[in-house]
């Protein structure tokens, strides 16, 4: 029981990393997408809601097949490590985006009317007054997808790259115990989502928002 445990915490190391890689570059991506989507352009925000859509409208596991495959066939060979990595960031993108948009959206128009009479551009407008307020309604619903997130590092099995998942099914492949296997796996996954779920409903009361 000691083995099969102590791989799993050795696998559940590159779970966390590329929960994290996809969770930050997915989120700097986001930051730059809703900028664009909250300009006047209409064509911008058509784009970035193209992209939004793309990515909210097919399975994670297709676009992992896609990332890993394609690029290969444009001649782009990659690990199956990098490949999940920019998936999942893409993906987590397109999610943080809708999430942060719709957070902007609930700021009252009156802010933003409040900004223009300062005689603050659009930038200033959004750095100074607006995103500010949009940060405080949005950390609670960002923290809660990063859930999310962890529970999506699953489907790189899928690709070949050795996470929790993928790991079960290995040590299950060689000691025939899946039901302890994947008992521990499940557990494991509880650990890292968990907290981070209560972090987020603590943040909820604390902020006396509700998430988008």
């Amino acid at each position: 029981m000691w083995d099969i445990l102590r791989n799993l915490l050795l696998a559940a190391r590159w779970t966390v990393a590329l929960s994290l890689i996809a969770f930050v570059g997915g989120g700097l991506v986001a930051l730059g997408l809703l900028m664009l989507r909250t300009t006047p352009s209409r064509g911008l925000q058509a784009g970035v809601a193209v992209y939004v859509q793309i990515f909210q409208g097919t399975p994670l596991l297709m676009q992992l097949f896609l990332t890993y495959f394609g690029l290969a066939l444009i001649g782009w060979e990659t690990s199956a490590w990098t490949s999940a990595a920019l998936a999942l960031t893409l993906y987590s993108s397109a999610f943080l985006t809708e999430i942060w948009h719709g957070c902007v959206k609930a700021i009252p128009w009156g802010q933003w009317e409040a900004a223009k009479s300062l005689a603050l551009n659009f930038g200033e407008q959004l750095r100074h007054i607006i995103l500010p307020q949009a940060a405080r309604i949005a950390i609670a619903p960002t923290v809660g997808f990063l859930v999310q997130v962890v529970k999506g590092t699953a489907l790189a099995s899928v690709i070949g790259f050795v996470e929790l998942t993928k790991a079960g099914t290995m040590i299950t492949n060689a000691t025939f115990k899946p039901f302890v296997v994947y008992s521990l796996v499940g557990l494991l996954y509880f650990a890292l989502c968990y907290p981070i779920s209560a972090y987020a409903r603590s943040l909820e009361r604390k902020m006396h928002v509700h998430s988008p």
